[in-house]
């Protein structure tokens, strides 16, 4: 059984922090659950894109309110505490918070914990990154 505790994992090399992002991953490949988890704050004011093109994303929003863009078809998706949204299509997308925004993710393939967004707003395959 793994049993981690959010505020502690802050603390440590859990807690990967970006420009106008931070991300607590809870579980990590190494942990051989098939997935990672992470509890993700999007700053306030601050937008961001990302494509994800080897990982699968789900993503639930605790708190705080924003959008998400689908940038190949300009689809705009309102997001507020209680909404979920999967990037299955390793959608190009622009998460933009009109307040903090808290949220709960999971990937799959599971990130390892050392990766960077790439200049096109994604992560390299984990067969990379190992």
């Amino acid at each position: 059984m793994i049993v981690r505790d959010l505020e502690s994992s802050r603390l440590g090399d859990r807690l990967v922090r970006s420009n106008g992002w931070d991300s607590t991953r809870l579980l990590l490949a190494g942990d051989d659950m098939g997935f990672s988890f992470h509890i993700t704050r999007i700053h306030e004011g601050t937008s961001h894109e990302f494509h994800y093109k080897h990982h699968f994303e789900s993503v639930y929003c605790i708190s705080g309110e924003g959008e998400i863009e689908e940038l190949d078809t300009g689809k705009v998706h309102q997001i507020r505490p209680g909404v979920m949204y999967a990037l299955n299509l390793n959608d190009r997308h622009r998460l933009s918070a009109r307040s903090e925004m808290v949220m709960a993710c999971c990937f799959n393939p599971p990130v390892t914990g050392t990766e960077v967004h790439r200049e096109d707003g994604s992560y390299a395959p984990i067969s990379e990154d190992a």
